[in-house]
């Protein structure tokens, strides 16, 4: 049976840093799909707890896969503007999620037969539930942040307040949620707010690549994987929910040191650990407090030493080998779209190196995948 880590699959989640959002609107800064679906599930996971809070039961491997499966939905239908694609939503769904699976079946030849399954199902059906509403929720959340940073800039375009006047009124439609209600009056909106900034650092720095990743686009391939990989290991429900938002998390410190690169780490002594010293430190009086107290502890074990260094556990060193892997990815598709420095190129090798002496996940296939995949 075809694995659920599937290189044709994670290349189509990276693709998506290549798609661009606004790209009809004046922009400060790139605003790219990738950014967008990490965004959105930083957002997700504040609104799932206000629900638990709430007494409500969150089915978290649900909430994860279902966002998955929107976000493959919408790189296939991504050209499409949000009118039109509700439009031909409601008007003809079925030839709508025929060609979304025609299109994914063209994108991922071998994708595992249950997740496929389960991806057919999810776009068939109706969306009402705990999890659905949630992921809408934090949709339009993200949407909101960003047409945020937009609106001065296109205040005299037209049609620039219909589409705040739009947002306003899905963001109302949910109004339900009480994280919802939380976050837009802003008594938590300052993590979300935080989080987005990771959408500004850019990776790999002072070394020219294309795509141009985030922190908080990297972030999310690596959830994606740690995810995928989990469902071939068949874990159970609460490890896939503790991956994932620990690999989703694990670059959250650099919004307060920025993203330090390997060379400059490794070439100064004592510096990592100075770093982890000031990370956590600054975690503790800066980020913290910003989401209730009831939830740090928990918080705390997503945020600290998610590769397991400390207790030199598998999940750890699985979730350190996705962010090997995507490092790999985004430096080996640069040099092959024809940006491609010295320094980037040795750095894609000895990543390779890596990767292919690493135990437990198929980096070595994975990686002959990608090299026969054209792109």
């Amino acid at each position: 049976m075809s694995k659920a880590l599937n290189m044709d699959l994670i290349y189509c989640f990276f693709d998506a840093a290549n798609m661009h959002r606004w790209n009809d609107h004046l922009r400060p800064i790139e605003l790219t799909e990738l950014d967008k679906q990490a965004h959105k599930m930083a957002i997700a996971w504040m609104l799932g707890k206000f629900e638990e809070t709430n007494g409500a039961n969150i089915n978290w491997t649900e909430l994860i896969e279902y966002s998955m499966f929107s976000f493959i939905q919408r790189l296939i239908l991504t050209d499409l503007k949000p009118q039109l694609f509700h439009k031909i939503r409601q008007e003809r769904p079925n030839e709508l999620n025929e060609f979304v699976i025609s299109e994914f079946e063209t994108a991922v030849p071998n994708c595992n037969v249950e997740f496929k399954k389960r991806f057919v199902k999810y776009l068939g059906g109706k969306k009402t539930s705990k999890e659905d509403q949630i992921i809408r929720a934090a949709h339009y959340l993200a949407t909101s942040w960003e047409f945020r940073l937009i609106k001065d800039l296109n205040r005299s375009m037209y049609g620039i307040a219909q589409t705040e006047r739009d947002i306003e009124l899905e963001l109302m439609a949910h109004s339900g949620l009480m994280g919802l209600r939380e976050l837009v009056n802003k008594s938590a909106y300052g993590f979300v707010d935080l989080f987005g900034q990771l959408r500004f650092q850019q990776r790999w720095a002072r070394t020219p690549r294309i795509p141009k990743t985030t922190v908080l686009g990297h972030s999310l391939l690596v959830a994606n994987m740690v995810y995928l990989n989990n469902l071939d290991k068949k874990v159970g429900k609460e490890q896939i929910y503790v991956d994932y938002f620990r690999a989703l998390f694990h670059d959250l410190p650099e919004v307060l040191t920025k993203d330090v690169i390997s060379p400059v780490k490794n070439r100064i002594s004592g510096l990592n650990k100075l770093l982890e010293d000031y990370e956590e430190d600054m975690m503790e009086s800066k980020v913290l407090p910003l989401i209730p107290a009831q939830w740090q502890d928990e918080f705390r074990t997503l945020i600290y030493d998610p590769f397991g260094a400390k207790d030199n556990t598998d999940a750890g060193y699985d979730i350190k080998t996705c962010d090997l892997l995507g490092a790999y990815i985004e430096a080996d598709l640069s040099i092959r779209y024809g940006v491609g420095s010295d320094r980037l190129k040795s750095s894609r090798d000895e990543l390779r190196e890596k990767l292919i002496e690493r135990k437990g996940i198929d980096s070595k296939g994975l990686i002959e995948r990608l090299d026969a995949m054209t792109v």
